[in-house]
């Protein structure tokens, strides 16, 4: 391998080649999406395009894939190796945007409004670059091998990353570090940000169902109302973060859905609430859920109604550990990428926290943002207007190929 200068100047050149290209993907599946566990034709979109590089692909799950260089009966399962991971689902909704105009889902109610598309173009980017220095002999003989994970099913639980992991061949390729990015509207192309330690939240869903007696809106002393039972719990909840919880601890309660009647004169037989928990650890989680229950049953039963009450794990918390933090902290600042302080960990969910749970990881945000009116990309996560500056997706191959030199002999 050349020095590290020489190194990061081919790369930038190759890049600089190759951007458009990766830009084009990026579009192509943009185009084409679909949702967790179904994403059929973008994994033979990703096969079709990695074999003709000569990658060697491992199907462990219906959907998704896994790449080596090495073919798998001469894999060493001792050597230093790493994964890069790309999530490649999109999102059950129908988006908009005219910056997008070019490259609208065709998909109705389907849309990559959350940069999977992104992060499989960079990953795919990734591939064709690391092909290239393989056959040039570019790379330091020292550098890890290396492990690309193409993930089906981020945004349905229980999670693509959890269904690899039990799996199990991840653990049989020997991977003894993991990273991943996401997109991010909220920091500005060129930039990225992360933090060692708690990064994203445990994701917890709950339902709650408030039993109540119906009857005529003008004869409330014969029934028993749900509306007041809801209202009063709905309130109480929020009691839990503030009074119930350590207030150095981070905790959400959101009730996102109450629903109760169809009418103005008549008081509802039951109401129905949906939400989620945020938390940074499962004794957090259960706490919060033992108090939601009593809360629930407490309001119900001075009302003289009924609780059902469903809670519902979700991925643990992504926690980033030191050294692969490390590793994508030089790679930033080797890919000349401005690296963003990050005081405060995000409460959204990540099924990375999976692989987390027994090999060591770390995810970092891309910056997508960029507020020109042709880009339109500091929607967040989710929003039916979502984009991504495709300026950034050459700074993701970047950061990842650099990160990989991190790991060389030969990196000073």
């Amino acid at each position: 391998m050349n020095s590290l200068p020489e190194f990061t100047t081919q790369l930038k050149q190759y890049l600089d080649q190759h951007g458009i290209e990766w830009k084009n993907m990026r579009r192509t599946l943009h185009r084409f999406p679909e949702v967790s566990y179904q994403e059929h034709e973008t994994t033979q979109t990703i096969i079709d395009f990695l074999t003709k590089l000569g990658w060697h692909i491992e199907r462990p799950l219906d959907t998704g894939c896994v790449a080596t260089w090495t073919p798998k009966n001469k894999w060493d399962a001792t050597h230093h190796t790493v994964a890069i991971r790309a999530d490649i689902d999109a999102l059950p909704l129908q988006e908009e945007g005219k910056a997008k105009q070019e490259f609208l889902s065709q998909n109705p109610g389907v849309a990559h409004c959350c940069g999977h598309d992104a992060h499989t173009a960079i990953l795919l980017g990734v591939a064709q670059t690391l092909a290239h220095f393989y056959n040039e002999e570019l790379l330091d003989p020292s550098a890890p091998q290396v492990v690309l994970v193409f993930q089906p099913g981020e945004e349905t639980t229980p999670g693509g990353a959890r269904l690899l992991m039990e799996h199990g061949l991840l653990q049989q390729l020997g991977v003894d570090q993991i990273v991943a990015l996401h997109t991010a509207p909220f920091i500005p192309t060129g930039h990225v940000a992360l933090k060692e330690g708690m990064l994203m939240a445990r994701p917890d869903e709950f339902e709650l169902i408030l039993h109540g007696k119906g009857g005529h809106a003008g004869s409330p002393h014969e029934c028993i109302d749900p509306i007041i039972m809801a209202s009063d719990v709905v309130t109480q909840f929020q009691t839990i973060a503030s009074r119930q919880t350590h207030p150095a601890d981070p905790v959400v309660v959101t009730v996102g859905s109450l629903h109760a009647g169809h009418t103005f004169n008549v008081i509802a037989e039951h109401a129905e609430l949906k939400g989620t928990v945020r938390t940074f650890s499962k004794d957090q989680a259960e706490l919060v859920k033992s108090a939601m229950q009593r809360i629930a049953d407490g309001v119900a039963a001075s009302y003289g109604g009924k609780a059902t009450f469903t809670y519902r794990e979700g991925y643990p918390a992504v926690v980033n550990h030191p050294e692969p933090t490390t590793h994508l902290q030089q790679a930033a600042q080797t890919a000349n990428l401005e690296i963003q302080p990050l005081e405060k960990p995000l409460m959204a969910g990540e099924d990375f926290s999976f692989y987390q749970q027994s090999i060591p990881g770390a995810l970092i945000f891309l910056g997508t943002g960029n507020s020109d009116p042709d880009i339109d990309s500091q929607y967040n996560w989710h929003h039916p207007k979502y984009n991504v500056d495709e300026a950034a997706i050459p700074h993701g191959v970047a950061l990842f190929i650099q990160y990989l030199s991190t790991h060389s002999s030969s990196n000073p």
